[in-house]
């Protein structure tokens, strides 16, 4: 309990966002015609919100498995360097570790890897009730928008791009707080190159490749910097 009691006042913030956009994910389901079931499950045992809004979409295409393993694979491709950064902080969490894993997203990944819980909380307790929250939050709202898609008629086009919209926000967020814009200029730089070079529809994996071979090689020319300096 007192793991609950310390998580949940970081975790307030991200069920206001989070519960408006899995209503749109809901009633968004619901204008494409499935029922309720559908957002509830897919954000359930999905937990991807970008993805779950492809995902609605891929529904009504003929099944294309590679697709769908392609589509989510560069959607979700940042959570691989989530995850690597998350190594040593999910070591010796024993039943709570897959569940981590499973649950990890932006929101939880943020809390996670930068609140230092009280020192009479446990933090595999930390972390399992700030992962378990988001989901709920997330879970309820795609719910709930799925019923009021019943009741509520509107025209729902473009409300797919929530999920962009959230990010971008995101990133100008970022852009204000930070002092340091180079990251997210060589992040904007590789991405608009392999834009170019690679079309809308496969540009996503070679830019975080991109970007990360650029931030290995500045790190690497810092740490030569510093040693020639010391």
């Amino acid at each position: 309990m007192r793991a609950f009691r310390a998580a949940l006042p970081y975790t307030l913030p991200i069920a206001v966002g989070f519960l408006f956009l899995g209503v749109s994910y809901g009633f968004l389901m619901r204008s494409l015609g499935f029922s309720f079931v559908y957002p509830m499950l897919m954000s359930l045992f999905i937990f991807a919100g970008s993805m779950e809004f492809v995902a609605a979409h891929l529904l009504l295409l003929p099944f294309n498995p590679w697709r769908a393993f392609g589509l989510a694979l560069m959607v979700n491709a940042r959570h691989l360097f989530y995850g690597i950064s998350m190594l040593d902080k999910y070591k010796g969490l024993g039943w709570k570790k897959p569940y981590l894993i499973f649950g990890m997203c932006d929101e939880s990944f943020t809390i996670n890897c930068t609140v230092q819980p009280p020192a009479d909380v446990d933090r595999g307790w930390f972390m399992f009730f700030v992962t378990l929250l988001n989901q709920l939050y997330w879970v309820g709202g795609a719910t709930l928008g799925g019923l009021l898609g019943y009741i509520i008629k509107f025209d729902t086009t473009g409300i797919d791009f929530v999920m962009t919209a959230l990010f971008v926000v995101m990133f100008l967020g970022q852009w204000d707080e930070a002092k340091e814009h180079r990251p997210a200029l060589v992040g904007l730089g590789c991405a608009c190159l392999c834009l170019l070079l690679f079309g809308s529809d496969n540009f996503v994996l070679p830019a975080m490749a991109l970007i990360v071979l650029c931030f290995t090689l500045d790190r690497k020319r810092a740490e030569n910097k510093q040693r020639e300096a010391a």
